[in-house]
């Protein structure tokens, strides 16, 4: 038999999904966008995520939204990804391999600092 909930253990669920969910929100985030369509899985874009992801891990940003998209059209410039830190305007990177993502990280959204050599536009 399983054990009944008490209204401790439901509060505690509430409270987790609660956290998960803030966690998730992009409001008053710096956002990076990792552009996944086929084409730029083709060309990295996976381990680019994977790369972003392991740079904001082990630098413990808790203010970074990291998602997915597909394809915009750029094919010839894949891997790409969008950065758009709070109050400025959205940067894309062009070719960004796993060090020039980490590079980004390091540069862009904890210095504050655009990495121009890398920039395909900005809005």
């Amino acid at each position: 038999m399983s054990k009944k909930l008490t209204i401790e253990d439901l509060k505690k669920i509430k409270e987790k999904a609660q956290a998960d969910l803030e966690a998730r929100s992009a409001e008053g985030k710096d956002k990076i966008v990792v552009h996944m369509g086929t084409c730029g899985i083709a060309a990295g874009a996976r381990e680019t995520l994977l790369a972003i992801l392991d740079e904001i891990e082990k630098r413990n940003l808790k203010n970074v939204v990291v998602t997915q998209a597909g394809c915009i059209g750029l094919c010839e410039y894949e891997p790409l990804i969008s950065v758009e830190k709070v109050g400025s305007s959205k940067v894309l990177y062009k070719h960004v391999t796993p060090e020039k993502a980490r590079k980004i990280i390091a540069q862009h959204i904890v210095n504050g600092q655009i990495v121009t050599e890398d920039v395909l536009s900005t809005e």
